[in-house]
């Protein structure tokens, strides 16, 4: 579990690092391991299986499968060390906004602190589900619900009705951080909301793919999502009453 020392120094750099290689050969990330072998257990039963049929097709295909078999396995791939790969290595999601909405602070923060909530206005978020007064169970979807994703994340920081920082626990699928800060807005106009949200995608080759695809697509949803907060609280009534299945979450706040 990361130190609050090492949390306060992601979220200034917005851009976490992973651990050192451990060893040189493994340039294959454990998410990347993990599909390699059911790929490849799938390829090579299927070419085994119908290998009567087609016997030069699936002995490809087989052929093909074992080697995705051997490569998850041994988290080393041929083909990234000649062009020096770095299978562990990919970018992040990095979000900063700041904005004004026309509800008190304490109402705001009660909100927010109500991590299961945030589905009601994030649209990449599936699910949040409280385990225990620290630590939530997250759901989000890549863009085109191309690829969900599951993680626990616990609360690492937080000041009544001025503070609250999350971030995911070691092991997660996707490293997840984020800090709000509440303040209150020059000349009495509600609520000063400082918002950063980060996202690692898969670690691996894979991962970065994923980055390249679809980070500016999932940015701009997560950013959509922030912004949706403002209009969402501002009008929570009316939502209440053209939304009667949202209701009961909605009132769990002041």
């Amino acid at each position: 579990m990361l130190s609050q020392n090492q949390f306060l120094q992601w979220e200034d750099t917005l851009d976490p690092s992973l651990s050192p290689d451990e060893d040189r050969t493994v340039n294959v990330s454990n998410f990347e391991r993990g599909l390699s072998v059911a790929i490849g257990l799938w390829m090579l039963y299927r070419g085994l299986k119908k290998f009567p049929k087609s016997p030069i097709t699936n002995l490809i295909k087989a052929s093909t499968g074992a080697g995705l078999m051997a490569r998850g396995i041994s988290g080393y791939c041929p083909l990234y060390n000649r062009f020096d790969i770095d299978g562990n290595k990919t970018t992040s999601v990095n979000i900063r906004n700041t904005f004004i909405v026309n509800k008190p602070r304490h109402e705001v923060y009660a909100f927010w602190r109500k991590l299961e909530n945030l589905p009601l206005f994030m649209r990449h978020l599936e699910t949040v589900k409280e385990l225990d007064s620290k630590r939530s169970h997250w759901e989000a979807k890549i863009p085109n619900n191309m690829l969900t994703v599951k993680w626990e994340a616990e609360i690492v920081k937080e000041e009544k009705d001025s503070l609250l920082s999350w971030q995911s626990l070691p092991g997660a699928t996707i490293e997840n951080a984020g800090k709000v800060e509440f303040r209150d807005a020059l000349g009495d106009r509600g609520t000063e909301l400082r918002i950063m949200i980060t996202y690692r995608p898969p670690a691996g080759n894979i991962g970065n793919q994923i980055a390249r695809l679809f980070n500016p697509l999932f940015e701009k949803m997560v950013k959509e999502d922030i912004t949706n907060f403002k209009q969402f609280i501002e009008l929570k009534e009316s939502i209440a009453v053209n939304e009667p299945e949202r209701s009961t979450n909605i009132s769990n706040f002041p």
